[in-house]
């Protein structure tokens, strides 16, 4: 199956291949090739149905397929979502940042800003902020954090400039993220889904953290949403794991 010069699926009705079936397969293909990545969350049915030139009937056929295989999942009032590859526990915690955190329990920090500039996003990273490829730039802000013992976590962020213009220009050495966004430019800040999974240290986390190339460092990956429902903010995030733990608090309901 391929696609126009619009980026439009090419849904052929004049195959035996059913028209849910199409869809279903056209789903996989960007699923498998990274243009829909794991924890990317899909357009709401009536757009998906009007991209694909359907009723919304035979979008839900071929979404219920996708969903029964495991390659998707609906969350009620959110929508629909690519699942991951990993198994990911349901962790109660407080949606608040690392330097929230520190000033929170009195630990000094230091943060050296690495990179604060502005790009056009990787595809993957693209998908997660709803944004087209090529279509804005957004803000790269590489950042390592500090404490008196040495480096303890290295930051990518990618944030949507369209919701926050001008954020480049903020002094992340002292500004925290979180708090540029609900301050200076007025955004709410809601809800946000996080992945944690245990990784060998690149050569570029392990000089960043001061550790061994191949240490073994925590990973933290962060999709963030405001009140609205919009992505506003994708990070990346290593953290020393001997320097830092990541606790939760769990909750029995």
């Amino acid at each position: 199956m391929t696609a126009d010069e619009g980026g439009l699926p090419d849904i052929r009705r004049d195959v035996p291949t059913a028209i849910h079936v199409q869809i279903s397969e056209h789903i996989r293909l960007r699923i498998a090739g990274g243009e829909w990545p794991a924890h990317y969350r899909l357009k709401s049915e009536p757009e998906l149905a009007l991209e694909f030139g359907v009723s919304r009937g035979t979008l839900r056929r071929a979404l219920a397929t996708l969903i029964k295989e495991g390659l998707l999942r609906q969350v009620r009032g959110r929508g629909t979502y690519v699942t991951s590859t990993v198994i990911e526990p349901a962790i109660a915690q407080k949606l608040s940042t690392l330097s929230e955190d520190f000033a929170s329990q009195g630990v000094v920090t230091s943060t050296v800003v690495r990179e604060c500039s502005l790009i056009s996003p990787p595809r993957p990273v693209a998908a997660l902020l709803d944004l087209n490829p090529g279509e804005r730039q957004v803000l790269r802000l590489v950042r390592v954090r500090s404490t008196t013992e040495g480096p303890v976590a290295l930051l990518f962020n990618f944030v949507r400039t369209d919701l926050a213009p001008g954020i480049e220009k903020t002094d992340f050495t002292s500004a925290s993220l979180f708090g540029t966004l609900e301050g200076s430019h007025g955004l709410k800040i809601a809800t946000a889904r996080r992945t944690f999974s245990a990784e060998a240290a690149s050569p570029e986390t392990a000089e960043a953290l001061a550790l061994e190339p191949g240490s073994p460092v925590q990973y933290l990956q962060q999709v963030t949403y405001l009140a609205d429902g919009r992505p506003v903010e994708y990070s990346d995030v290593w953290i020393h794991s001997g320097r830092l733990r990541v606790t939760s608090l769990l909750l029995r309901r």
